[in-house]
């Protein structure tokens, strides 16, 4: 019961990343003994600021890769938690844009660079649009002021849709770059629900829910005298396909009755 025997101390960067590592430091300096992280960024900031401190990630793309573990199996430090796949994800995302674009022939791929996970979440795409028989433009979104220039290169693209990819960026401009999708009438599949929530078409991807859910009981764990270095990293269990009938409206797209089907969850 938060505030009888538990205290939660909430820190947020406000989309700015680059106050992630004092905000670590200054979690570090409170003496907190579990620290939960929301990404791969915030992963990192917290690692610098601590090896002892255990660190709980509520959703990472590439744990190993990103060097936080040294294998899902055995973490072996101070840090465990939940992989995301992510990456793997990206190509389904595409199938399901030809599922209700079915002349799909042209994407547009939005992301950021330094965002982790990106390449491989890339080759993943690639390998899908090479086998859908799918043109891909890749344009790379680092700040807020480079959304509208990609939905106009998008535009003298002619692309037939829009990806999200992932990025931090992307994130925190959610409502303006669904706004922006449904002005260039162009259909978009996000990867995350607040996305559709601000007014995009549809997402698909796992369940952050589920990852908040479970990431409270590595914390538990942990709370209960468990170390993070036998803590398994765990993937998702659960996915969700949600889907903007609102959206589609604005744009005059009819999504098929069997793919509707599938949702998860539909906004209308």
């Amino acid at each position: 019961m938060e505030g009888k025997n538990i205290v939660i101390e909430y820190r947020s960067a406000e989309a700015n990343l680059d106050r992630l590592p004092a905000l670590a430091v200054e979690l570090v300096r409170l003496k907190v003994d579990v620290i939960v992280t929301s990404g791969p960024t915030a992963t990192r900031a917290a690692k610098a600021a601590t090896v002892t401190i255990p660190i709980v990630m509520r959703q990472d793309s590439d744990p190993v890769g990103n060097g936080f573990v040294a294998s899902l199996a055995r973490p072996g430090g101070n840090i465990t938690g939940l992989a995301n796949l992510r990456p793997e994800l990206s190509g389904k995302q595409l199938e399901l844009l030809k599922e209700i674009v079915p002349r799909l022939s042209r994407v547009t791929a939005l992301g950021s660079s330094t965002y982790p996970g990106i390449a491989q979440a890339l080759k993943e795409i690639e390998l899908a649009a090479g086998a859908l028989g799918v043109k891909l433009q890749y344009l790379d979104v680092l700040s807020s002021k480079d959304i509208e220039t990609a939905f106009r290169a998008a535009g003298k693209g002619r692309a037939d849709a829009v990806l999200m990819v992932a990025g931090s960026v992307l994130l925190s401009q959610r409502t303006q770059i669904a706004d922006l999708a449904v002005k260039s009438r162009l259909p978009a599949i996000y990867y995350d629900p607040q996305f559709v929530e601000a007014g995009g078409l549809m997402s698909y991807g796992v369940s952050f829910t589920d990852l908040d859910r479970r990431a409270a009981t590595y914390v538990d764990k942990i709370l209960k005298g468990a170390k993070p270095a036998d803590l398994p990293v765990e993937q998702p269990k659960k996915f969700e396909f949600i889907v903007n009938l609102k959206a589609a409206k604005q744009i005059g797209l009819t999504i098929p009755p069997n793919v509707l089907a599938r949702a998860d969850r539909v906004i209308r």
